[in-house]
């Protein structure tokens, strides 16, 4: 007797792969330069390599607790009061999370139930929408002013209601670069200091600021900071993507509830990679990321500078938006994977960080590799007009 099929319908059915892994997948296949998704190509200090190493050999090899190793959640408290005179409790207040991307996840699964509404801007990161819906909730989303990818507030204004349950800030944004302003924190903060409105703060490029511009945290102003779950990522900032290493602050009641949806999602993140994090952190200067990073994206605006691309503004993360309108008529999911397959460069498109299709022939480059790449990448580019 034949065995009837399996169907099955998703709760995400509808949503495809990411962006991320289609452009990356197609740049491996193709041996293009992978300027898609953002991971560095250029090695990790080796004395952070190291002190993994010391603490696998130590011993440190089993469970941590589950709001994280209490070095590590030190650490993090100590630098967020030296960068924002931020207080926190290392014991209350702190999770560390499998990246920046569970600890969202978390977030949203232990606030938002059907029915409720959250905010979000677009062009948005693309794990946002996905996990509103898994949780019941609707995405209400506000575009970004393009070119500067800013924030009209009266347009947020004209969207809240008695559903919103949540409004998630990005700052600094990926994909756009762009960062928050003191005048967009205090519109934020009219808007929900007299409401129940939760905010949900994804800061991963913290440290990741340059051309002049300034880390305005969520976590410095009182008013905000008492509502909200501010995201990190040590993974980003400290150039090791692949040990999905984030963490969450937020005030005890908050945290409170998302512990109780966290230790059961993963319970804990690796032991010894946070040992030897809270040590290197302790040893380290933060305000040098941002230096660091500017001078690989001078080197990338100066190879774009000898193309028919032209580079957006930019203040951090390390992505760089760039308008091909003067090479090619082509969408930009058309584009990019000509770009990819016949030139040698994957980009991403920015069109799927949107929620409604929007195409401003605007592509992303992430500029967090090796000079040489990115110059490479300058010349491929060039040899389009």
């Amino acid at each position: 007797m034949p065995v009837k099929p399996l169907h099955i319908s998703g709760k995400l059915s509808h949503v495809e792969s990411s962006i991320f892994t289609l452009m990356s997948a197609l740049a491996q296949k193709h041996q293009a330069l992978n300027l898609s998704q953002g991971f560095p190509d250029f090695e990790v200090d080796p004395v952070l390599i190291e002190l993994v190493h010391q603490n696998m050999k130590a011993g440190h090899n089993q469970y941590a607790p589950m709001a994280g190793v209490p070095e590590l959640r030190q650490a993090i408290v100590d630098f967020t009061q030296d960068l924002y005179g931020a207080q926190y409790h290392p014991d209350k207040e702190i999770t560390i999370t499998a990246g920046a991307t569970q600890g969202i996840a978390t977030a949203i699964a232990t606030t938002i139930r059907e029915g409720d509404e959250v905010i979000l801007f677009s062009p948005a990161y693309d794990c946002y929408m996905p996990m509103i819906e898994l949780n019941g909730g609707t995405p209400i989303t506000v575009k970004l002013e393009h070119p500067n990818y800013s924030i009209d507030w009266n347009q947020v204004k004209r969207v809240v209601n008695h559903r919103t349950k949540m409004i998630i800030i990005n700052t600094p944004h990926n994909p756009s670069g762009s960062v928050l302003t003191q005048d967009d924190l205090n519109a934020l903060a009219e808007i929900v200091e007299n409401s129940n409105i939760l905010l949900l703060a994804d800061e991963v490029y913290e440290h990741i600021i340059f051309n002049g511009a300034q880390h305005l945290s969520i976590r410095s102003h009182e008013v905000l900071k008492q509502r909200a779950f501010v995201m990190g990522s040590l993974g980003k900032s400290l150039h090791v993507t692949g040990w999905k290493t984030g963490y969450c602050l937020a005030p005890e009641p908050l945290m409170k509830e998302f512990q109780k949806v966290h230790q059961y999602q993963v319970f804990c993140t690796n032991k010894p990679v946070q040992l030897a994090l809270a040590e290197y952190l302790n040893t380290t200067d933060l305000r040098a990321i941002g230096g660091f990073y500017e001078q690989k994206q001078k080197v990338f605006e100066k190879a774009l500078a000898s193309t028919g691309f032209k580079a957006l503004p930019t203040y951090g993360s390390y992505f760089q938006l760039a308008d091909y309108s003067s090479v090619s008529t082509q969408d930009d999911m058309t584009f990019a994977h000509e770009l990819t397959v016949k030139h040698g460069v994957a980009a991403i498109p920015v069109s799927p960080f949107y929620r409604f299709p929007t195409d401003h022939k605007v592509l992303r480059f992430c500029f967090a590799k090796n000079e040489e790449t990115l110059e490479k990448a300058g010349a491929l580019l060039a040899k389009l007009g």
